[in-house]
């Protein structure tokens, strides 16, 4: 199962596993990740699963739909290497990913 890395405003960190083609933000749900609020349930419509990825994991994301780019305007600190965790798929390329959650979204 691919592992994945969240660490928060203050700097910790917490490292959880979940089934590969799970999306990142059911991951954190179920494993109580703060900052991962989820409001819409994955559905990519409020930008309340922001994470920033680790530059390390960036192109192995790939690319935001022009949706996610939409929802991600509505986030106050949105970064060129922000993404919606619900909009990441894990796979076995992402075991190990590395994200950073906004302060605002704690």
């Amino acid at each position: 199962m691919p592992r994945a890395t969240f660490i928060d405003h203050a700097g910790e960190s917490r490292t959880v596993e979940g089934a590969e083609g799970e999306n990142l933000m059911r991951v954190a749900v179920l494993n109580d990740v703060p900052g991962i609020d989820a409001d819409c349930g994955g559905e990519c419509a409020c930008a309340t699963c922001h994470v920033f990825v680790d530059d390390a994991w960036l192109d192995k994301c790939g690319e935001p739909t022009e949706l996610e780019t939409s929802m991600l305007s509505f986030a106050a600190t949105a970064q060129p290497n922000s993404r919606l965790a619900c909009q990441i798929i894990l796979t076995s390329a992402l075991d190990g990913i590395v994200v950073e959650t906004p302060v605002a979204q704690h």
